[in-house]
């Protein structure tokens, strides 16, 4: 029904050059509550993660000179300690002492700074890639604890698929995949820091809280309408005011057949979901003639990867 991280048999290592492939794949979130703000100034989350099929590829190669050499491809981003990649390889290679260098290419296609946790996904695959090219051994939970020293992110895009997120984002529970539809990602042409929503938030105030427990009932009964009827995303309410536009892509997402449109994570990218592929195809393709977002995906959910 989904897409897969790795294909079955597919090897994680090629024996001709040596070399790890990793895919990172994006997130969306189906919903996502904030419940408090924490003493210690995090906020305590209550949210459903979902991987779609939109992916940054990594390579991953030993080199015996030490350090990390890391070259990103497809976007302006830095590519030393200010990377998350990079801080990932870092951690793990100091952990386990590592002596050899490697050399990490990624070829960047998830938007940046569009609440798709391409970051963190790039770092999520960064560490499973490390770990099978050094053998080193870390089981799913192991990478888990490690990735969230570096970001909230990181322990759900370790495995991705379906999950309910709480805590920080790092209390994970897996959950069904959604019933098949399709979807439109639609990420405008600003970028939004997550930081200023966070801070803009008035997380005591909100006047409306989605029904995530409601949607994990729905998950479980593969009821697609259920799901739908209950997106809903309280980071909407610093974005949108900020940016109209993702109000307007998600009015046009409903207007070309979707089931529901919803912001994903701090924004600005806005994703509709669809029962129809064509339906689906053809609001993609109006989207972006009409100029309202600068990249523009027709896509699917996907499943999770094991480690």
């Amino acid at each position: 029904m989904y897409t897969k991280y790795m294909e079955e048999g597919e090897p994680r290592l090629s024996e001709e050059d040596g070399m790890i492939r990793q895919k990172a794949y994006a997130k969306v979130n189906i919903g996502l509550d904030v419940l408090r703000r924490r003493p210690d100034g995090y906020h305590e989350l209550k949210m459903i993660m979902q991987t779609v099929d939109i992916f940054d590829d990594l390579t991953f190669e030993r080199e015996r000179e030490p350090g990390i050499r890391l070259r990103i491809e497809g976007a302006d981003l830095p590519a030393d300690e200010n990377n998350l990649v990079y801080r990932a390889a870092a951690l793990m290679m100091e952990e386990r002492q590592i002596k050899e260098g490697v050399a990490i290419t990624v070829t960047k296609r998830i938007p940046i700074a569009a609440g798709m946790a391409g970051g963190s996904a790039d770092a999520a695959a960064a560490m499973r890639g490390l770990n099978a090219l050094f053998e080193m051994g870390y089981a799913t939970e192991a990478l888990r604890e490690l990735g969230v020293r570096l970001g909230a992110d990181i322990p759900y895009c370790i495995t991705g698929g379906t999950m309910l997120s709480e805590g920080i984002g790092e209390v994970l529970t897996p959950l069904p995949a959604p019933p098949e539809c399709y979807l439109v990602v639609a990420k405008p042409d600003m970028d939004v820091s997550t930081a200023f929503v966070y801070q803009n938030l008035r997380a005591d105030s909100l006047l409306f809280h989605p029904d995530i427990d409601g949607m994990v009932k729905a998950l479980a009964a593969g009821d697609l309408g259920g799901i739908t009827d209950r997106m809903g995303n309280v980071l909407e309410t610093v974005t949108v005011p900020a940016y109209p536009v993702i109000d307007r892509i998600k009015t046009r997402m409903r207007e070309l057949g979707a089931e529901n449109a919803l912001m994903s994570g701090s924004g600005p990218t806005v994703f509709g979901i669809y029962k129809d592929q064509e339906t689906a195809k053809k609001a993609a393709a109006i989207i972006r003639e009409e100029k309202l977002a600068g990249a523009v995906f027709a896509t699917r959910f996907c499943e999770g990867v094991n480690v």
